[in-house]
């Protein structure tokens, strides 16, 4: 037994000593293949002998069991955010506010990693414990999928009790390969790099997390009492000494003309670097001038996050691509060279609409500029005059349909060109993917792809022709075995016990969203009821305006559309509203019957899993501040809904304040 230990430690010791050079020097010293034999050989040993097996081991790194929840867990002390900068003048004036406070300032600037900041406990130099930020008090605990991240040290080189903080990001290599993944097994693709990584962090089965192969940099402690260190690049170093990734680009300067120097090297150079950053991390690097100039309730005074711009590339317009959306209106999209912009490569941007086509005088063949609105969604700014070939022409969009060759029309009041004929392929196909969607039917498995497979074969025609599909049906499909056609079928029978909401929807009703659904689905209870209901009726009801009344009546006039009800009904698809009535829901007073907004970019939960959290308790959410909202819950780069909340004196409430509230209400 004692060869058996002897050996376990000398395999924890090269497996931690090769991952060590691998993942935090980018300099191995053995082949993977060498890696992979080692590891292999300790997970045999640890199968055969489960008692050698430690919460430290290199094997934890390929995931353990998976969870059912993370816990919520209080940080030893709050992991603050950062106040921001977006330009020189805001740097200078934060460079002015830290010499009122003390002369002789040495600046550390780091790199700001776009990914999910971390704080990661250590005891007797073991790690044992590893949250998210959260609200900056409470986070949630995900130590198991940190233990799959190689870059994080299981063990580190002293007994030492504190927390380190840094940014858990997912490569661009490991970004890539993932949506490759995706788009191969039909799934949606992670936007950026930055959601990639809190996804994964995210995952329940920290299997999947070992999987898409994240990694971390380091950059401060909690507490630094127990180290040789009186600045932040010295605090660096010494978690460097601990076996610590910490981000070598890092550079201390003298004063703010050499912050600014360091902002316009990487501002140009961002794109060279292996993985995302969003910005400029600027410090005061005297840990005893940090004490000194202190902290807000939110953020230290000594720190700030200079934001990069939104990022702007030139490339070539190789195309406008015309798609047909389900309800006949004709989409341009720019094809585009391929290039990378804010962190991901685009071969496709949104070109809105005609108006805009042909305000900005955009031609198939100019180099165009493109970014991306919010840094998610591209689109096409301008042409570059100046570059333009002289075979240009102005672009037209054209008079029919490409899909169906029906005459597109342009109703009084709207932009956007229409295909009003209802039996135009385009639209029913985009209509069946629709259905199927998250918040309308929800049926996993039945993407695109297949939807287009069975539409073009003959297989379904309408939406209801999917409850009637059978293993005969599937299987001679692109890449469907019979274990997947299992779990489509097992799915789509799941569905028909969906809420009456969540068919509504489905349908396709123009103008009918997923709140109005809900809203009619909760005040009528069956179809039956909502096939008799009026115009009149309908313009009754808060939230439901004259065109959205008119729309819904002449929808469910419509004989076709009775035939289709009828045809759902037969397969026993659900007609009944079986969720949460809200007269029925006791919310909290703060809430109860509130009219609220929500705005910006919300960091610790979904918009749409607040607002469903605020309906649960009476609240009324919507997406316009008028003199009646009673509250507006901001997140980062909040805009004109928030200079309009301050306007009418609204009551404005920080992400923080916000969840700090549902914490409480929750316990």
């Amino acid at each position: 037994m004692e060869n058996i230990q002897n050996r376990v430690n000398e395999l924890h010791a090269l497996l931690n000593q090769y991952s060590y050079e691998y993942y935090v020097q980018d300099n191995p010293s053995v082949p993977d293949s060498e890696y992979d034999k080692l590891l292999r050989e300790l997970i045999d040993i640890e199968e055969a002998h489960p008692e050698y097996k430690t919460n430290d081991s290199p094997t934890v790194r390929v995931g353990g069991e998976a969870q059912s929840s993370f816990e919520k867990v209080d940080h030893d002390t709050p992991m603050l955010s950062l106040g921001n900068a977006f330009n020189e003048a805001e740097l200078r004036r934060f460079d002015e506010r830290i010499h009122d406070h003390t002369d002789n300032v040495e600046y550390m600037c780091e790199l700001k990693i776009d990914g999910l900041a971390v704080s990661l406990k250590y005891v007797d130099g073991r790690f044992v414990q590893g949250l998210t930020r959260g609200n900056g008090t409470t986070g949630e605990d995900i130590t198991e999928n940190l233990r799959t991240i190689h870059a994080i040290p299981l063990k580190i080189k002293e007994p030492l009790n504190f927390e380190v903080r840094g940014e858990a990001y997912m490569p661009r290599s490991s970004f890539m390969a993932l949506n490759e993944e995706k788009e191969k097994n039909e799934e949606q693709p992670f936007a950026n790099p930055r959601n990639g990584a809190a996804g994964s962090l995210r995952q329940l089965d920290p299997k999947l997390a070992a999987k898409r192969k994240l990694s971390v940099f380091l950059y401060s402690v909690n507490d630094f009492t127990d180290f040789d260190a009186t600045t932040q690049s010295g605090a660096l170093d010494e978690l460097d000494r601990l076996g610590f990734k910490t981000n070598q680009e890092r550079e201390r300067v003298k004063d703010i003309e050499g912050v600014l120097k360091y902002i316009e090297k990487w501002t140009e150079q961002r794109e060279q670097l292996p993985y995302d950053i969003d910005g400029i991390v600027i410090k005061v690097n005297d840990l005893d001038q940090q004490d000194e100039i202190g902290y807000t309730q939110k953020s230290p005074r000594w720190a700030i996050a200079y934001k990069f711009p939104a990022e702007e590339v030139v490339t070539t317009l190789q195309d406008i691509e015309l798609s047909i959306g389900r309800t006949g209106v004709v989409t341009p999209t720019a094809i585009l060279e391929p290039v990378r912009v804010a962190g991901t490569t685009v071969s496709r941007a949104s070109l809105h609409n005609e108006d805009l086509i042909r305000e900005r005088d955009i031609r198939i063949g100019d180099s165009v500029v493109v970014k991306k609105a919010g840094d998610i969604i591209p689109e096409v700014v301008r042409s570059v005059i100046e570059r333009r070939p002289d075979d240009t022409r102005p672009y037209h969009m054209p008079t029919h349909c490409p899909s169906c060759g029906h005459e597109l029309v342009r109703i009084e009041g709207e932009v956007a060109l229409r295909c009003i004929n209802p039996k135009c392929q385009a639209q029913l196909v985009e209509g069946l993917i629709h259905f199927v969607s998250r918040q309308a039917m929800n049926i996993d498995g039945l993407g695109t792809k297949i939807i287009q497979q069975l539409y073009y074969n003959h297989v379904i025609k309408d939406v209801a022709d999917i409850f009637y599909l059978t293993e005969d049906d599937l299987l001679p499909l692109e890449r469907m075995g019979a274990k997947k056609v299992e779990n489509l079928l097992t799915a789509i029978q799941a569905s028909k016990a969906n809420s009456l909401e969540h068919l509504l929807f489905g349908l396709g009703i123009r103008h009918l969203g997923v709140k109005a659904s809900r809203v009619l689905a909760e005040k009528y209870e069956t179809m039956d009821r909502l096939l008799e209901v009026t115009e009149e009726e309908l313009v009754s009801i808060h939230d439901i305006g004259d065109k959205l009344a008119q729309s819904v009546v002449t929808y469910l006039e419509n004989e076709d559309i009775q035939a289709l009800i009828e045809k759902l009904k037969t397969k026993n698809v659900n007609m009944v509203y079986n969720g949460v009535k809200t007269s029925e829901i006791e919310g909290h007073p703060d809430f109860q019957d509130k009219t609220i907004v929500l705005t910006g970019k919300l960091q610790q939960m979904t918009r749409k899993e607040a607002s469903a959290w605020l309906e649960m308790q009476g609240a009324n959410v919507t997406s316009s501040v008028t003199k009646s909202t009673d509250l507006v819950i901001v997140g980062e780069d909040a805009g004109s809904k928030l200079t309009k909340a301050e306007k009418f004196g609204t009551e404005v409430w920080t992400e923080e304040q916000f969840i700090t509230k549902k914490d409480e209400i929750s316990n």
